[in-house]
């Protein structure tokens, strides 16, 4: 903060749309990324205003009383912060999500593996896809999510498909309270479980501590985005996630692929085996673990969805008859 005041960036006079210019600048000298973005939604959140509010008041005057949080905000995120965690909010499936540091930012490749969920279980649990609460619940899919985080799967499910049975997952306690407050903001909390443990274990007989009903121990849909950044690639990483980011949530083993392999060793300790299993991977990961899944010789069909980059980012098998 000291430098920026020194250089007189923010001083006064100064309009709202030359404080969000000025910070512009300096977040790109400092190579921070869509360093626009990061100004504007900085601001709108210091000034409580939406992005039509900054566009029409960008001549007012910039309130003097904030210029000293203003200046604090724009050298924390010079540092490299995520925009995220400071303003406590990251969007996803048309949501807002509640985020902090104990939680991985949700991503918007992500909202892929929700569509597909949502695509296969529509296809093989038909009478569950209207969308009320209650509606024809014998015939609705029990769903899991491991390592919820910010629960932004596991809620977007919930919100999504009222009458489906949604379990929500994490080896962190702090994690799983920012999945409870975004399921109770989007009005899922009361259809859906939370369950703290290691992967697969609290869905299995015989070792599950938190006493779940034994319909929610039969489980027709599991779906993850588990830890998948190999060891060695992870002093590598954008800075804003390598120094910010819960290292629990990023780090998969070796090669990224431990938690697949212990989930995929679980499966046959479970009640039933899932009739979808959804994961979303790294880059290069997909066909191992698809293979990994015909390999077990339950799935009829297996296939790998590309993210917005046209990169090969989740794998999804499903069994559309019960066997």
């Amino acid at each position: 903060m000291d430098e920026i005041k020194s250089m007189q960036w923010f001083a006064l006079p100064l309009t709202i749309r030359e404080a969000s210019v000025r910070a512009a600048s300096l977040l790109k000298a400092e190579a921070v990324e869509e360093p626009r973005n990061n100004a504007e939604l900085l601001l709108m959140h210091l000034l409580g205003i939406d992005r039509a509010a900054l566009l029409r008041d960008g001549g007012d005057p910039f309130p003097a009383d904030k210029l000293a949080e203003w200046e604090s905000l724009v050298c924390r995120k010079a540092l490299g912060e995520p925009v995220q965690y400071m303003i406590g909010e990251q969007w996803f499936y048309g949501r807002p999500f509640a985020v902090s540091p104990a939680v991985l930012i949700p991503r918007p490749e992500t909202e892929l593996l929700v569509e597909a969920v949502l695509e296969a279980a529509d296809l093989i649990w038909p009478a569950a896809a209207s969308g009320r609460a209650g509606a024809e619940e014998k015939q609705a899919p029990t769903v899991v999510d491991i390592g919820t985080g910010s629960g932004a799967i596991a809620v977007t499910l919930a919100a999504q498909r009222p009458s489906w049975r949604v379990s929500a997952s994490d080896l962190s306690p702090e994690s799983l309270a920012v999945a409870r407050s975004n399921a109770v903001r989007h009005e899922a909390a009361d259809r859906m479980a939370f369950v703290q443990g290691d992967l697969l274990m609290p869905f299995i007989s015989g070792h599950e501590p938190n006493n779940l009903p034994h319909e929610m121990l039969r489980i027709d849909v599991l779906v993850s985005n588990p830890p998948y950044i190999p060891s060695a690639d992870m002093p590598g990483l954008q800075r804003e996630v390598r120094d910010y980011e819960p290292h629990l949530a990023l780090e998969g083993g070796a090669d990224g692929l431990d938690p697949y392999r212990r989930m995929l060793e679980q499966l046959p300790m479970l009640a039933q085996m899932p009739r979808i299993v959804a994961f979303e991977l790294g880059m290069g990961q997909p066909r191992i673990v698809a293979d990994l899944l015909r390999c077990m010789g339950h799935w009829d069909d297996i296939r790998i969805i590309n993210d917005y980059a046209g990169i090969e980012r989740h794998v999804i098998a499903t069994q559309p008859q019960p066997r």
